[in-house]
């Protein structure tokens, strides 16, 4: 259940939502990481739930004596926009509790739509998905009517469906998102759901994926256009103080 920071209940109608998926590389979640600390968001509630993995740890964006959890929600009331911060992986019993849980909150927030951030395994693409750009997308039934024109105009790819029985028959196309923990049937849920909501992907692998998610945040503000890019160059994301230690602390001098 979402649990409000303060003792006012956060409204969040006509908002947009942007979350990532616990998927390959953690590409999402460095990605909401760039959000939340470039637009210096206020943290206002988190989730109290047996889905995920417990944690608690230092706020990753400033010095601040505040504990952090393992999901957390932001906003910025001037641009309509929240962030769902996951930092831990959903528990594998409890997917489908996670996924409905995400899909009522989504609804009875009022959401005017949900952005999905997620990664894919780059090593898993067949011939068609080699060729380009590794950034995809997915639209919901409920979002073609609003961005299909939108995503047209930015030349962005669809991700494709490939032959669920490769190099025997073609006839039968599927969904394939291998890495992509929840992306996959959480876009199914929406589209059952009638929600609005958008999946951004990229191929990955994992390894340093810092630049992937620069790549991610970057395709998703051609879009919603949360900061100005400018004439040159590209948006200037703040990269949190956390980061700091994605690699651990160093090798300790005293060992050699």
């Amino acid at each position: 259940m979402f649990i409000a920071s303060g003792d006012a209940v956060p409204s969040f109608k006509g908002f947009t939502l942007i979350m990532p998926a616990v998927s390959v590389g953690n590409v999402g979640q460095l990605a909401v990481d760039l959000l939340i600390s470039t637009l210096n968001m206020p943290r206002v509630g988190y989730f109290h739930t047996d889905c995920l993995t417990p944690m608690a740890g230092n706020n990753p964006y400033t010095d601040a004596a505040q504990l952090s959890t393992s999901a957390e929600v932001y906003s910025h009331s001037d641009l309509k926009l929240a962030v769902l911060q996951i930092r831990t992986p959903i528990i594998q019993t409890k997917v489908r509790s996670f996924r409905k849980l995400m899909v009522s909150w989504i609804k009875s927030s009022g959401f005017l739509r949900s952005v999905l951030l997620s990664s894919s395994h780059a090593y898993h693409r067949d011939d068609q998905q080699l060729d380009g750009t590794p950034l995809r997308y997915l639209l919901t039934p409920s979002l073609q009517k609003e961005a299909a024109q939108r995503v047209e105009e930015l030349g962005w790819r669809e991700m494709e469906r490939i032959s669920a029985f490769p190099g025997i028959s073609d006839s039968e196309q599927r969904l394939y998102i291998p890495g992509g923990g929840v992306t996959k049937a959480f876009y199914t849920d929406c589209c059952t759901e009638d929600i609005s909501m958008a999946v951004m992907l990229i191929f990955c692998s994992e390894g340093d994926n810092i630049p992937d998610a620069f790549a991610l945040v970057n395709h998703l503000n051609d879009w919603l256009h949360l900061l100005e890019k400018p004439t040159q160059g590209s948006v200037q994301w703040r990269v949190p103080p956390s980061w700091r230690l994605l690699f651990g602390s160093g090798i300790p001098p005293l060992l050699f």
